[in-house]
């Protein structure tokens, strides 16, 4: 009878392509825009990505996001090295200035300054150069992305491509001389800025003078300290706030998932997909189903149960289920290798594979049940008529 249920589905090939690509429709929309989302929400929290070695981040209280700088008195980095537990604090600078280029032109940077005597916080990899070339005279260092786009220089050939920033160039950072002596490889951030690396104390000559120029302080726990215990203590002793890596990676996700369009946006999208998706696999089940009435009815007339009946429809729904379910995958995953060396964000997780096979098999069962529903008002005497 599985054979029958399968042979009887392959059949019609019109209708069979037409619930595959209902059901793959479904799973590839979900799945890429998904993707999508979550590709996005992780460039909110690039720099923290990119830092890697802290064990926390200790912050301003008031810091809603990892962009959000609130700078602190210098003097809260000692009192962070207090704390018992604490092995290791190193300050961070970070923020927003206008680099003006050789050719003049203005473009908005992001600006990081690592501890100048251990660097922590530093880029993850290096593409040009090394880290420890900050320590020379008026050092800095650009992510690849920056130095290839904002930050290129003219083509000298009218009409001809930019030309990347290179090693041994020069720039101006509020009226003082920046030489970029290594080109680093970055996660593209959210915001898309060029991100410029020095030392902290040529970063703070390099912003506008404020009373206040700490932006972080990253820190390192003792062996076997518990960083969560830690985060409490520092918090209750010095009045800042202490979040671990990946706390302060939730807070940044949660301050935009709050604050923006951006999960309406996709969740309309994934809605209509699922939607549209399970219209379409219901409606052709559904027809499919109505045009081998006579076929199940003759089934019926020769002793098969209702049990028999229903199996073969759950089969052919599963069946349907992971063909389009794999289809659906499929076209996600080779749309996000396409694109990936494209400002596109796409991060394919297997709880976005969770989440799609879930949408599939609840379309693939509701069209299941619509047929099932006709199948058991079936009358045997249906084949009798003319």
């Amino acid at each position: 009878m599985n054979l029958l249920a399968l042979k009887m589905l392959l059949r019609d090939r019109a209708k069979y392509l037409g619930i595959v690509m209902g059901v793959t429709l479904a799973s590839m929309v979900i799945t890429q825009q998904g993707s999508i989302f979550v590709g996005l929400m992780t460039r909110t929290f690039a720099l923290i990505t990119d830092c890697g070695g802290p064990d926390i981040w200790v912050m301003d209280p008031k810091v809603q996001f990892i962009d959000d700088t609130k700078p602190m008195q210098s003097t809260a980095l000692n009192r962070v090295r207090g704390v018992q537990g604490v092995a290791f604090a190193a300050p961070m600078y970070k923020g927003l200035l206008r680099v003006r280029l050789d050719n003049g032109e203005f473009q908005n940077c992001s600006i990081i300054g690592l501890d100048d005597s251990t660097l922590t916080g530093g880029p993850p990899a290096m593409l040009e150069g090394k880290v420890e070339d900050l320590r020379r005279a008026d050092a800095v260092i650009v992510d690849a992305i920056g130095a290839a786009t904002r930050l290129a220089k003219p083509s000298p050939l009218p009409g001809g491509p930019r030309v990347p920033l290179r090693v041994g160039d020069t720039m101006e950072l509020n009226d003082k001389r920046g030489v970029v002596v290594g080109i680093s490889q970055n996660t593209r951030s959210f915001q898309s800025q060029p991100i410029i690396y020095t030392t902290f104390s040529r970063a703070v000559q390099y912003a506008p003078r404020e009373r206040k120029q700490l932006t972080f302080i990253l820190v390192n726990s003792a062996a076997g300290e518990n960083s969560a215990a830690l985060c409490e203590r520092i918090s209750a002793q010095t009045g800042l706030a202490a979040y671990t890596q990946s706390e302060f990676k939730w807070k940044t996700v949660m301050y935009f998932v709050n604050n923006t369009g951006i999960p309406i946006n996709f969740g309309i999208a994934v809605a209509l997909g699922f939607i549209i998706g399970a219209v379409i696999t219901g409606f052709m089940f559904f027809s499919f189903t109505l045009d081998n009435l006579r076929y199940l009815g003759t089934l019926k007339a020769m002793g098969a149960r209702d049990a028999t009946l229903m199996r073969m429809i759950l089969l052919q729904a599963v069946s349907v289920a992971v063909v389009g379910y794999g289809l659906g995958i499929g076209g996600a995953s080779w749309f996000g290798y396409a694109m990936r060396n494209t400002p596109l964000a796409f991060r394919l997780t297997w709880q976005l594979l969770a989440v799609a096979g879930c949408a599939v098999v609840i379309i693939c069962m509701l069209a299941a049940m619509l047929s099932l529903w006709k199948v058991m008002k079936l009358e045997p005497a249906i084949v009798f008529r003319g």
